[in-house]
Protein backbone atom coordinates (compact mmCIF):
# COMPACT_ATOMS: atom_id res chain seq x y z
CA UNK A 1 0.00 0.00 0.00
CA UNK A 2 1.55 3.35 -1.09
CA UNK A 3 2.11 6.10 1.60
CA UNK A 4 -1.17 7.63 2.27
CA UNK A 5 0.41 11.21 3.45
CA UNK A 6 0.52 14.55 2.71
CA UNK A 7 2.04 18.14 2.81
CA UNK A 8 0.21 21.51 2.12
CA UNK A 9 0.95 25.19 2.78
CA UNK A 10 -1.20 27.92 2.48
CA UNK A 11 0.04 31.10 2.06
CA UNK A 12 -2.07 34.73 1.56
CA UNK A 13 -2.02 38.05 3.45
CA UNK A 14 -4.01 36.98 6.28
CA UNK A 15 -2.80 33.67 6.88
CA UNK A 16 0.58 30.98 6.66
CA UNK A 17 -0.79 27.68 6.82
CA UNK A 18 1.72 24.44 6.63
CA UNK A 19 0.40 21.14 7.50
CA UNK A 20 1.11 17.72 7.65
CA UNK A 21 -1.18 14.60 7.20
CA UNK A 22 -0.58 10.61 7.21
CA UNK A 23 -3.77 9.37 7.10
CA UNK A 24 -2.06 5.00 8.67
CA UNK A 25 -0.57 7.17 11.47
CA UNK A 26 -0.97 6.68 15.16
CA UNK A 27 -2.96 9.72 16.20
CA UNK A 28 0.01 11.63 17.07
CA UNK A 29 -0.28 15.59 16.56
CA UNK A 30 2.32 18.86 16.56
CA UNK A 31 0.31 21.70 16.72
CA UNK A 32 1.12 25.54 16.97
CA UNK A 33 -1.50 27.35 15.15
CA UNK A 34 -1.93 30.25 17.99
CA UNK A 35 -5.57 29.29 19.03
CA UNK A 36 -5.07 27.08 22.04
CA UNK A 37 -8.55 25.89 22.60
CA UNK A 38 -8.72 24.88 18.34
CA UNK A 39 -5.42 23.13 19.10
CA UNK A 40 -7.03 21.23 21.58
CA UNK A 41 -9.97 20.28 19.21
CA UNK A 42 -7.34 19.42 16.46
CA UNK A 43 -5.43 16.93 18.54
CA UNK A 44 -9.15 15.21 18.53
CA UNK A 45 -9.25 14.82 15.25
CA UNK A 46 -5.90 12.86 15.64
CA UNK A 47 -6.05 11.17 18.21
CA UNK A 48 -9.29 9.71 17.85
CA UNK A 49 -8.95 9.51 14.19
CA UNK A 50 -5.18 7.57 14.54
CA UNK A 51 -3.66 10.42 11.95
CA UNK A 52 -0.61 11.91 12.31
CA UNK A 53 -0.85 15.70 12.13
CA UNK A 54 1.35 18.69 12.09
CA UNK A 55 0.16 22.01 11.57
CA UNK A 56 2.03 25.63 11.67
CA UNK A 57 0.20 28.55 11.25
CA UNK A 58 0.28 32.25 11.71
CA UNK A 59 -2.45 34.42 11.24
CA UNK A 60 -3.96 38.25 12.08
CA UNK A 61 -5.24 36.20 15.45
CA UNK A 62 -4.80 39.95 16.45
CA UNK A 63 -8.46 40.51 14.34
CA UNK A 64 -9.87 37.67 15.32
CA UNK A 65 -9.14 33.83 14.83
CA UNK A 66 -11.65 33.54 11.99
CA UNK A 67 -8.95 33.60 8.52
CA UNK A 68 -6.56 31.31 10.86
CA UNK A 69 -9.39 28.55 11.54
CA UNK A 70 -10.95 28.38 8.60
CA UNK A 71 -7.35 27.95 6.70
CA UNK A 72 -6.71 25.30 8.87
CA UNK A 73 -9.54 23.81 7.56
CA UNK A 74 -8.91 24.43 4.04
CA UNK A 75 -5.44 22.95 4.01
CA UNK A 76 -6.57 19.91 6.04
CA UNK A 77 -9.25 19.21 3.40
CA UNK A 78 -6.13 19.59 0.16
CA UNK A 79 -4.32 17.16 2.25
CA UNK A 80 -6.97 14.99 3.27
CA UNK A 81 -7.61 15.00 -0.59
CA UNK A 82 -4.60 14.29 -1.68
CA UNK A 83 -3.66 11.58 1.01
CA UNK A 84 -6.99 9.66 0.10
CA UNK A 85 -5.46 9.63 -3.47
CA UNK A 86 -8.00 7.59 -6.62
CA UNK A 87 -9.59 6.25 -2.60
CA UNK A 88 -9.55 3.02 -4.37
CA UNK A 89 -9.74 0.20 -1.77
CA UNK A 90 -11.23 2.84 1.73
CA UNK A 91 -14.92 2.21 3.25
CA UNK A 92 -15.74 5.81 1.77
CA UNK A 93 -18.17 5.94 4.57
CA UNK A 94 -17.59 6.39 8.12
CA UNK A 95 -20.01 7.51 11.51
CA UNK A 96 -19.33 7.87 14.84
CA UNK A 97 -21.03 8.79 18.25
CA UNK A 98 -19.15 10.37 20.27
CA UNK A 99 -20.08 11.35 24.30
CA UNK A 100 -18.16 13.48 26.59
CA UNK A 101 -20.31 13.64 29.94
CA UNK A 102 -24.13 15.17 29.52
CA UNK A 103 -22.80 15.70 25.83
CA UNK A 104 -23.19 13.37 22.38
CA UNK A 105 -22.64 14.66 18.79
CA UNK A 106 -22.86 12.31 15.56
CA UNK A 107 -20.66 13.06 12.38
CA UNK A 108 -21.25 11.10 9.53
CA UNK A 109 -18.91 11.64 6.59
CA UNK A 110 -18.79 10.43 3.27
CA UNK A 111 -15.73 10.40 0.87
CA UNK A 112 -17.66 11.45 -1.76
CA UNK A 113 -16.07 13.52 -4.56
CA UNK A 114 -18.73 16.03 -3.50
CA UNK A 115 -18.28 19.14 -1.52
CA UNK A 116 -21.39 18.95 1.36
CA UNK A 117 -21.49 20.22 4.88
CA UNK A 118 -25.28 19.98 7.07
CA UNK A 119 -24.24 21.18 10.40
CA UNK A 120 -26.91 20.88 13.26
CA UNK A 121 -25.09 22.16 16.38
CA UNK A 122 -26.70 24.98 19.32
CA UNK A 123 -23.87 25.81 21.64
CA UNK A 124 -25.37 26.75 25.09
CA UNK A 125 -22.39 29.87 25.18
CA UNK A 126 -20.97 31.95 22.34
CA UNK A 127 -17.40 31.29 22.89
CA UNK A 128 -15.30 28.79 25.21
CA UNK A 129 -11.84 30.31 26.33
CA UNK A 130 -11.91 33.26 24.39
CA UNK A 131 -12.42 30.99 21.52
CA UNK A 132 -15.65 31.83 19.18
CA UNK A 133 -17.48 28.63 18.46
CA UNK A 134 -19.18 29.94 15.39
CA UNK A 135 -16.00 29.03 14.44
CA UNK A 136 -16.30 25.57 14.36
CA UNK A 137 -18.59 25.59 11.27
CA UNK A 138 -16.65 27.75 9.57
CA UNK A 139 -13.39 24.78 9.88
CA UNK A 140 -15.87 22.09 8.80
CA UNK A 141 -16.75 24.02 5.74
CA UNK A 142 -13.51 24.54 4.86
CA UNK A 143 -12.60 21.06 5.33
CA UNK A 144 -15.74 19.90 2.90
CA UNK A 145 -14.72 22.35 0.30
CA UNK A 146 -11.71 21.42 -0.26
CA UNK A 147 -11.45 17.85 0.43
CA UNK A 148 -14.51 17.35 -1.58
CA UNK A 149 -16.53 15.05 0.96
CA UNK A 150 -19.91 15.04 2.70
CA UNK A 151 -19.97 15.56 6.10
CA UNK A 152 -22.72 15.92 8.22
CA UNK A 153 -22.17 17.09 12.14
CA UNK A 154 -25.23 16.90 14.39
CA UNK A 155 -25.11 17.55 18.40
CA UNK A 156 -27.47 15.35 20.04
CA UNK A 157 -27.90 16.98 23.77
CA UNK A 158 -25.32 19.03 26.13
CA UNK A 159 -25.22 21.74 28.10
CA UNK A 160 -21.49 22.46 28.39
CA UNK A 161 -19.80 24.20 25.72
CA UNK A 162 -17.02 22.66 25.76
CA UNK A 163 -18.18 19.12 25.80
CA UNK A 164 -20.42 20.18 22.91
CA UNK A 165 -17.29 20.88 21.01
CA UNK A 166 -15.13 18.26 22.09
CA UNK A 167 -17.47 15.85 20.83
CA UNK A 168 -18.10 16.77 17.51
CA UNK A 169 -14.17 16.91 16.91
CA UNK A 170 -13.60 13.23 18.60
CA UNK A 171 -16.65 12.27 16.30
CA UNK A 172 -15.46 13.91 13.38
CA UNK A 173 -12.09 12.16 13.93
CA UNK A 174 -13.60 8.23 14.48
CA UNK A 175 -15.82 9.09 11.36
CA UNK A 176 -12.55 10.04 9.19
CA UNK A 177 -10.91 7.07 10.52
CA UNK A 178 -13.48 4.48 9.40
CA UNK A 179 -14.01 6.50 6.24
CA UNK A 180 -10.62 6.04 5.37
CA UNK A 181 -10.05 2.46 6.51
CA UNK A 182 -8.78 0.23 3.64
CA UNK A 183 -11.03 -2.87 3.44
CA UNK A 184 -9.54 -5.78 2.31
CA UNK A 185 -12.42 -7.23 0.46
CA UNK A 186 -12.08 -4.01 -1.80
CA UNK A 187 -8.92 -4.64 -3.05
CA UNK A 188 -8.01 -2.31 -5.79
CA UNK A 189 -11.87 -1.79 -6.05
CA UNK A 190 -13.59 1.97 -5.46
CA UNK A 191 -16.73 1.61 -3.77
CA UNK A 192 -19.20 3.37 -5.89
CA UNK A 193 -20.98 1.85 -8.85
CA UNK A 194 -19.87 5.00 -11.18
CA UNK A 195 -16.40 3.62 -10.86
CA UNK A 196 -14.86 6.80 -9.25
CA UNK A 197 -14.96 9.02 -6.71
Amino acid sequence: MADRKATVERNTLETQVRLSLDLDGQGQSDLDVGVPFFEHMLDQIARHGMLDLNVRASGDTHIDDHHTVEDVGIALGQALREACGDKAGIRRFGHAYCPLDEALSRVVVDLSGRPGLTFNVDYPRDSVGGFDVELVQEFFQGLVNHAFITVHVDNLRGTNTHHVVETVFKAAGRALRAAVEQDPRLGDATPSTKGAL
